[in-house]
């Protein structure tokens, strides 16, 4: 199967970073009408301007409700009900709790990682169900299987989303559509760029794009992006609380915001 002509239409959050273009690149070579949604207006430009007549630049805030119903009203007026709909954008940086001013990251990691998808899908689930048809992806991370040193904020949304979209599949696989959770590990991309920790099984964003889109072409309810980094998870998380510890605090902690070798979050102040 082409997973690359298995969608005609698809909605992608997100789109600016490494992951997010692999995406939309993949989807637009295969024919797909994409909604390019993110917050860089000027990579987004390049993306429509190769497939201007398939693409549309929406730059909302993934968390607003009613500025992701207009981009999506406005969407199905030109495109109609989408067949696909991944929901993608995130942020990450690393937190301490002892920090003050590192809780408002971890409230813009709630917002964007967790309370960003189920706002992505909401104003497409009618028409799906209408339509008798459709297919939810949540890009989740492996970081929600575990919680890791200083990383509990990026660990936390990502936990939060797995389980909403545990939640999800079982409400909508009775209507036949599909819900796909998917868990990187770690991507070639601007998020990864300042880690300082080993990162196995880095895997670069085109590979990642045409595994998730094959796999849930295929049908796919959980994916690991590469599946490998999996098995090394779930072997970790089999080791005693206190080793699993030690080994991770061995390692050098993730960027908080600000500090060099971090990205910038959305929403907050650079510091």
């Amino acid at each position: 199967m082409d997973s690359r002509s298995s969608f005609s239409n698809a909605v992608l959050t997100g789109a600016c970073g490494g992951f997010g273009r692999a995406l939309a690149q993949r989807l637009l070579d295969g024919g797909a009408k994409v909604a390019l949604v993110g917050l860089d207006r000027a990579v987004l430009q390049a993306i429509h301007d190769a497939a201007s007549e398939r693409s549309r630049i929406y730059t909302p805030d993934v968390a607003d409700s009613a500025a992701m119903q207009a981009m999506a009203a406005d969407w199905m007026a030109a495109h109609g009900t989408p067949d696909l709909v991944i929901a993608n954008a995130g942020v990450a940086g690393g937190y301490a709790t002892a920090e003050a001013d590192d809780l408002a990251f971890f409230r813009r990691a709630l917002e964007i990682n967790l309370l960003g998808v189920p706002t992505s899908f909401q104003p497409f689930l009618k028409p799906m169900l209408a339509a008798g048809r459709g297919t939810l992806v949540g890009v989740a991370s492996i970081a929600g299987w575990r919680g890791m040193p200083g990383n509990g904020a990026y660990c936390a949304s990502k936990a939060g989303l797995i389980a909403y979209l545990q939640a999800l599949r079982a409400e909508l696989r009775p209507a036949g559509l599909q819900v796909s959770t998917v868990s990187p590990g770690y991507l070639r991309t601007a998020l990864t760029a300042g880690n300082r920790f080993a990162m196995p099984g880095l895997m670069e964003p085109d590979e990642a794009a045409a595994t998730l889109l094959r796999r849930v072409a295929a049908g796919a309810e959980q994916i690991v992006l590469p599946r490998r980094i999996g098995w090394l998870a779930k072997a970790l998380n089999l080791l005693p609380e206190r080793l699993h510890d030690h080994l991770l605090l061995g390692q050098p902690r993730k960027p908080r915001p600000g500090e060099p070798g971090s990205t910038p979050v959305p929403g907050l102040p650079e510091k």
